[in-house]
């Protein structure tokens, strides 16, 4: 199928990357479980190595099934290639990793979730890699955060607890007019956002969440826009620009012009992948392509419901605040109209008068919602970030990131809404007893 960017993404969630198996017909993307693969010859074999041509090796590298995720996924951003990984956590550390040595530096959003806020702050850290955090209600801070040995700015789109949508738009308008890439985490935005077409050069998504949606499969994926000019600055740049001595003195810029504009997911691959071995299984991947084919519709709903449960909290004599994006008035609002299509997400938030122990209660009395550690699953989920997902942060970090002690997060599923506010409600009552 013949794929150019006004497909829809209904369209593209079903067919791109593969049509059929040309040896057996199977519409169904086959399991490719092996290790290697067999050459044609010593002069294919010698090609693969030099990159003279892109084919399968071994699977830590490139792998078939993983090969046609990546080009779905990476067709539904608008991007030019995708690499597929063994969770949004190794995608978090390779987005930075692909362009920082010792002695460099990113500048991130405070409102990232708490997992990479630890990655950035401590693990990167000892390494050399300084990660400077700042405020994205104000855009201009990453232009003041940065210097020459800047390699890179860094966001969600829809960033949980605070659910704020990020100024894409206007951060990645500023990073290009100084040579410095906007890498955008879009996972719980998949579909009704891609950040892309809004001047951001890397998006990455933990498929874990709503990719997979069915809260059975670990992994992760970069893409590679194919739109950011790495070599124009090569002094910015020079992972991608310099001589590489992991890969025979290859400078990645040169070496992936008769590739297509994929510098920053080849070296990716080559060498992070290669070296690190944070790759995704073909079962996680051909699982993952399920996911896929239903996260159109599953959006639909997930958008939808959440929109009702907002509107339901925002009346309840138990709720302080309702944090998404359908309430939100002011810049948060335009933000979110600027950069969304489709619906505001099926992330929501809310401050219930209790406090952390109005939380507990609330959290113990549900019967439906599941009380687990992810997003995105087709069932409805919820916890209290403070004591979990952002525990490993300082008190002030924790209201930096928006996980005040009285914050409960929900991720909503696609029941059947009735269900869903019937069981939020039992639950607040228990919360106010």
């Amino acid at each position: 199928m013949a794929q150019d960017q006004h497909t829809h993404p209904e369209t593209l969630a079903l067919h791109a990357g593969w049509r059929a198996d040309p040896s057996t017909g199977s519409v169904a993307v086959p399991i490719h479980q092996t290790t290697s693969f067999q050459f044609q010859d010593t002069g294919h074999a010698a090609r693969l190595f030099a990159l003279e041509e892109l084919g399968n090796i071994y699977t830590r590298i490139m792998n078939p099934t993983v090969d046609v995720l990546e080009k779905r996924i990476a067709a539904l951003e608008g991007g030019a290639a995708g690499l597929a990984l063994a969770s949004g956590q190794a995608a978090s550390a390779f987005t930075v990793m692909n362009l920082c040595a010792a002695g460099d530096n990113i500048v991130s959003s405070t409102a990232v979730y708490g997992g990479t806020w630890n990655l950035f702050a401590n693990t990167l850290r000892p390494l050399g890699i300084e990660v400077r955090f700042v405020d994205p209600a104000d855009p201009e801070g990453f232009a003041r955060a940065s210097d020459d040995r800047t390699r890179a700015w860094y966001a969600e789109t829809l960033p949980n607890p605070k659910l704020e949508v990020f100024p894409i738009a206007e951060v990645a308008a500023l990073g290009r007019g100084m040579g410095i890439p906007l890498i955008m985490d879009n996972t719980a935005a998949p579909v009704i956002c891609r950040p892309l077409e809004h001047g951001a050069a890397v998006v990455m998504h933990s498929t874990t969440k709503w990719i997979g949606g069915h809260g059975s499969s670990i992994g992760g994926i970069v893409v590679d826009g194919g739109n950011f000019d790495w070599a124009a600055h090569a002094d910015r740049f020079p992972t991608l620009n310099t001589p590489d001595p992991s890969y025979h003195g290859a400078v990645w810029t040169e070496a992936a012009k008769p590739l297509g504009p994929i510098a920053y997911i080849l070296r990716m691959r080559t060498c992070l992948l290669r070296d690190l071995g944070a790759a995704m299984s073909p079962m996680n991947a051909f699982l993952f392509l399920q996911g896929l084919e239903t996260l159109p519709l599953r959006m639909e709903r997930h958008c939808a419901n959440a929109e009702r449960v907002a509107a339901h909290l925002s009346g309840h004599a138990a709720v302080t605040q309702v944090i998404h994006p359908s309430v939100m008035r002011g810049e948060a609002r335009r933000r979110a109209e600027a950069h969304l299509r489709g619906g505001f997400g099926g992330l929501l938030g809310f401050e219930l008068k209790g406090g952390a122990e109005a939380g507990r209660r609330f959290i113990e009395a549900l019967r439906m919602f599941y009380h687990v550690a992810n997003i995105g699953d087709a069932r409805s989920l919820a916890i209290h970030p403070a004591t979990t997902t952002h525990s490993q942060l300082s008190p002030d970090q924790q209201l930096a990131a928006g996980a005040t002690p009285g914050y409960v997060r929900l991720s909503i599923g696609i029941e059947h809404i009735d269900d869903i506010l019937a069981d939020l409600d039992q639950a607040l009552a228990a919360a106010g007893e």
